[in-house]
């Protein structure tokens, strides 16, 4: 395993590439109402991308073959795009999508609620980000990687959902995927000493059933094996020398 520790320039370029991935989100966010199909979605996150001259960084990486990736209900990830697709009242819709500014990728992920949904469904999107803030509550230099993955699945287990265990979390920096993988479950070893300079995308996938998945036929979209909704929230972190540093969390797109 190859963990890279950026400079203080790579910081800085990853910063900018991680503030232009939140204004893209909230201008996705604003546009996420029902009658709206996916495609539309994926079109208009692919032009806010390319308008602020960075490149998608999702578009054709391993045959993806769409800009955002655009999950709805009991989508856990990668749910393509289509004009068929439209989104409903009471839908939840998971976005994950990044971009590349000067080299350096970004990555993030939300779960919104489309007009009135469930109680359940709020919850669900509620714990799901708050396991994300449980985990890197351990994010500091000196701790080991696992002690992320060990908070997030204790304050799941709460609730008792489901946690996705076949995808997980990543490095990031002139790469989309770096060491380390991230779990979002429970680990009996510590994994490696966190550094400052490590950059990595935290992603808890948590669904209100079990935590078992499956692939469609078109190989990209998971779904929960049960049919229970899912959600997702996502952010590149720094590791610093005191409390992490959350590149893709200006508070504008939550």
């Amino acid at each position: 395993m190859s963990i890279s520790i950026k400079s203080k320039r790579e910081i800085e370029m990853m910063r900018e590439s991680c503030k232009l991935l939140e204004q893209v989100f909230a201008q996705m966010r604003d546009a996420l109402k029902p009658g709206i199909s996916t495609k539309e979605i994926d079109s208009l996150g692919e032009k806010l991308i390319r308008k602020c001259g960075c490149t998608p960084n999702f578009l054709n990486y391993n045959g993806y073959p769409a800009s955002i990736c655009v999950s709805v209900n009991d989508e856990v990830v990668h749910g393509i795009p289509t004009k068929d697709r439209i989104i409903q009242d009471g839908d939840i819709v998971s976005l994950d999508a990044g971009l590349i500014y000067k080299g350096y990728h970004s990555d993030m992920a939300r779960t919104y609620g489309v007009g009135k949904i469930s109680e359940e469904a709020r919850l669900l999107i509620e714990r799901t980000r708050q396991s994300f803030f449980e985990g890197i509550k351990v994010a500091t230099e000196g701790a080991h990687l696992f002690d992320m993955s060990n908070a997030i699945d204790e304050y799941i287990s709460q609730f008792g959902y489901g946690i996705v265990r076949d995808l997980v979390g990543h490095g990031i920096g002139t790469k989309l995927h770096e060491d380390p993988q991230i779990p979002n479950f429970s680990q009996k070893r510590r994994g490696p000493k966190l550094q400052a300079g490590m950059t990595l995308a935290v992603e808890p996938m948590i669904n209100i059933g079990r935590g078992d998945v499956a692939w469609l036929d078109d190989d990209w979209t998971v779904v929960t094996e049960d049919g229970s909704l899912s959600a997702h929230y996502e952010n590149t972190i720094l590791i610093t020398d005191g409390e992490p540093e959350i590149l893709t969390f200006n508070g504008i797109c939550e």
